[in-house]
């Protein structure tokens, strides 16, 4: 799988105590990958503590730029995959300094320690399908599109991809030494997500106790996904910086096929009708921040030139979530 190149590899994560983080930590060390961790104190639930997956976890602000250089100095990684951030769109209303510090000049500190660390090869950056500007004209974005966002947490996504786009051309690209990729993928779902404002994490909570979950946007357009659909491409992605294959050193989009968008009021019912106890009530907020009603992914780029596709429809991941 992934052509064995992850077998004995140094590999760095950052924010491999989160729900991304977590399936890749484990999905790597099954790959025979040496792997280090940084992130902030484990969060309580946590999916990582529950998978018991058995590799090196060192605490670290990603802001703390002196701390995380000498982790990476110490385990000398070849690959980092970086997705630490604030992920919640909500959450950045409140906190918006925050969530530039963390997902733009987090990102900064990343780039730099791989700059500054001589074994570091290739850097797969994930930022999100919210990075692109968004006229919600249905219009799926194409990697071209244009950047922007409404919200704090999309500009800082967007201004992560600049900053990504300006270490490529500035440092990484003359040099030769490391080939770095950034990664936008859609809604993601699946086991081991406690976040709060997302939508099943919100529905098993209101079922566990014995209430409705409240439904704020029915009609809104996602690009849904289980975890490890995008997973699997940041490996594939990192496959190919591996082989030192260059052209694959750019921006791709990780997502459904145009065919298998949901609505957030079908996602509610599938989980109903896989999990009778999580049922939803419709319970529009009159006032409340931004949140782009239609978002879709073109993810031809990926399919054609990385050989990457989802495995599961929308529905399949529904039901290996209710599952777990």
């Amino acid at each position: 799988m992934f052509a064995g190149v992850y077998s004995r590899r140094r590999v760095l994560i950052t924010g491999n105590t989160g729900f991304k983080g977590s399936w890749l930590g484990v999905w790597l060390t099954q790959l025979g990958a040496e792997v280090c961790g940084v992130a902030l104190p484990m969060p309580a639930p946590s999916h990582h503590e529950l998978l018991q997956t058995e590799y090196l976890s060192k605490e670290c602000d990603i802001r703390d730029y002196t701390a995380l250089l000498k982790i990476f100095h110490e385990f000398q990684p070849e690959i980092v995959f970086h997705l630490a951030a604030q992920p919640l769109v909500r959450l950045s209303y409140r906190i918006p300094a925050d969530t530039f510090s963390v997902n733009a000049g987090g990102t900064m500190n990343v780039l730099e320690c791989c700059r500054h660390t001589a074994s570091v090869r290739s850097a797969v950056v994930v930022t999100t399908d919210k990075c692109y500007e968004n006229p919600e004209n249905g219009l799926p974005f194409a990697e071209s599109a244009p950047l922007g966002g409404y919200d704090p947490y999309s500009g800082s996504k967007a201004a992560a991809e600049m900053i990504v786009s300006s270490y490529r051309r500035s440092f990484f690209a003359p040099e030769g030494r490391i080939l770095c990729a950034s990664a936008r993928a859609g809604n993601v779902i699946g086991g081991g997500d406690w976040a709060a404002d997302r939508l099943i994490p919100d529905m098993v909570r209101a079922a566990a106790a014995g209430v409705s979950a409240k439904i704020r946007n029915p009609h809104s357009v996602r690009p849904w996904q289980h975890v490890l659909e995008p997973l699997s491409g940041y490996l594939w992605l990192g496959t190919k910086l591996l082989q030192r294959k260059s052209e694959f050193a750019e921006a791709w989009n990780f997502g459904p096929r145009h065919d298998d968008t949901m609505t957030v009021g079908e996602v509610a019912a599938q989980m109903h009708k896989c999990w009778e106890k999580m049922n939803f009530d419709i319970a529009p907020e009159t006032v409340a921040p931004h949140e782009a009603a239609l978002l879709r992914l073109d993810c031809s780029k990926a399919e054609n030139k990385l050989g990457w596709h989802g495995v599961w429809n929308s529905s399949a991941a529904i039901e290996r979530t209710a599952l777990w």
